[in-house]
């Protein structure tokens, strides 16, 4: 195996975990995060820098893994950004759900350094970040993808070049289109089971057995039923992506009347103080509508 110099800011819940995939294939990872690097990844070997042009000096490919669109313009063009520490031939791999839009004009800068660009966001939260299982949606030049291809199998499992740069960006808004409405829909049902008198974990149950089995019926149903809302992926994050949808979806005059529900819906989670849990807690918007709480008899 070639062992690679590559860079990696952004050590959050599913940054620190994806990261240490790479440093535990053999490679040397440069990293920067704004609080302490985490443990595992400083007793493996991973060298800490100062900043993000650090990192882009010493690694020949740079991930990101960052909140939101000016998180990532602040990294890669701010003062002691990536961009600056760029030499012709090295690449960035943006693993964070971003603007498409903004993702076209990021790329297109750092082309004019000579360097590749593949938006790659993820889907999978915390528990596939630790388990590298990752779904990676990815946009790129067929030749980027390949380059950084090996990079992404260490982290997930089921990766797809769909197409140009951005194109990643535009499949994970739209993964998060159906996975905001399934959870909507899980927690409707779940919540019109316990109101009518059923118990929603016998009706979830059997539920798994039929045409309405879906994943998040069997993940997040069973975090609404055990009020388990600890963060795989919070509520802010989801109604940042939505946001993304909705805003897209205005400059291409289309209409996503189920996205804005599922939208207004973790909004009210938010305005309830939810924003930093886990978006199966949107079942809380519609208990406090219903006035009944999974779980009361």
């Amino acid at each position: 195996m070639t062992v690679l110099r590559i860079g990696f800011i952004g050590l959050g819940v599913m940054g620190a975990p994806m990261a240490g995939h790479l440093l535990a294939a053999g490679h040397a990872l440069f990293v920067h995060t704004r609080s302490k690097v985490p443990g595992p990844l400083a007793e493996g070997g991973a060298v800490s820098c100062s900043n993000a042009r650090a990192v882009a000096e010493h690694a020949d490919i740079v991930f990101l893994m960052l909140p939101d669109t000016p998180d990532v313009e602040k990294v890669l063009f701010g003062e002691y950004g990536v961009a600056s520490g760029l030499a012709r031939g090295k690449a960035v791999v943006d693993c964070s759900s971003i603007d498409p839009i903004a993702t076209r004009g990021f790329a297109a800068r750092i082309a004019e350094l000579g360097c590749d660009y593949v938006d790659a966001p993820v889907s999978g939260g915390e528990v596939g970040a630790k388990a590298a299982s990752l779904s990676i949606m990815a946009g790129g030049s067929d030749a980027a993808f390949q380059r950084v291809q090996p990079l992404l199998a260490l982290m997930g499992k089921n990766i797809t070049h769909v197409g140009g740069v951005g194109d990643g960006q535009v499949c994970k808004v739209a993964n998060q289109i159906i996975v905001g409405l399934n959870i909507a829909a899980v927690a409707e049902a779940l919540v019109f089971a316990g109101k009518a008198g059923a118990d929603p974990a016998r009706v979830r149950q059997a539920l798994m057995g039929g045409f309405a089995s879906s994943r998040v019926l069997e993940v997040h149903g069973e975090r609404m039923l055990k009020r388990s809302f600890q963060p795989g992926f919070r509520i802010a994050l989801h109604q940042k992506d939505l946001n993304l949808a909705l805003q897209g979806a205005r400059s291409l005059g289309v209409a996503l009347p189920q996205t804005a529900i599922a939208a207004q819906l973790m909004q009210s989670c938010a305005a309830l103080g939810l924003a930093q849990a886990d978006h199966s807690a949107l079942v809380r918007a519609l208990e406090t509508l219903a006035q009944h709480a999974l779980g009361e008899s």
